[in-house]
C-alpha cells in the first residue's frame, strides 16, 4: 500500500535539501561579488577615481546577504522542527523592506509616497516582531 505520508515527508525532505544547498552557492556567489566590488572600490580610489554606484552595489550586496541568511535559517529550522516561525519571516521582510529603502534613496529615484508606505510596512512588521517574541506560539 502506497503511504502518501512517507512520499510527502520524502519529497519534502529532497526539496529542503535542494533549497539549502541552492542558498549556500548564494551566499558565496553573493559574498565573491561584495568581496570583488569592494576591491574595485579601493581600486578606483587609489586610481583617483570616485565610482559612487558601486557603495549602493556594496550595500545591497550585504543586505541581500542578511535576507539569504535568514532564509537559511528558515529552511535549518522548517527541517528540525517541521514548522516556519514567524520571527525568520518578519526578520527577512524587514531586511527586503530595508534593502529597498536604502537602495531607492541612495539612487534618488523613489517617491515620497513609497517612502511612507514601505515606513508603515516596517512599523507593522515591526510591532509584529515583538508581539511574537513577547507571545510565543510555544508557550500557546
Amino acid at each position: 500500500m502506497i503511504n502518501h505520508d512517507e512520499i510527502f515527508d520524502t519529497v519534502i525532505k529532497y526539496v529542503t535539501f535542494s533549497v539549502l544547498y541552492i542558498l549556500i552557492v548564494a551566499i558565496i556567489v553573493g559574498l565573491l561579488k561584495i568581496i570583488y566590488n569592494v576591491g574595485y572600490i579601493i581600486y578606483e580610489l587609489l586610481g583617483g577615481n570616485f565610482i559612487h554606484i558601486n557603495f549602493i552595489d556594496v550595500v545591497v550586496g550585504v543586505l541581500t546577504i542578511f535576507i539569504l541568511i535568514d532564509l537559511f535559517k528558515t529552511f535549518v529550522d522548517y527541517r528540525e522542527h517541521k514548522r516556519i516561525r514567524i520571527v525568520y519571516i518578519t526578520d527577512a521582510t524587514i531586511l527586503i523592506v530595508m534593502r529597498e529603502l536604502a537602495a531607492g534613496i541612495y539612487v534618488n529615484r523613489i517617491q515620497y509616497e513609497f517612502i511612507l508606505s514601505l515606513s508603515i510596512l516596517l512599523l507593522v512588521l515591526g510591532l509584529i516582531r515583538i508581539l511574537v517574541i513577547k507571545y510565543p506560539a510555544d508557550k500557546v
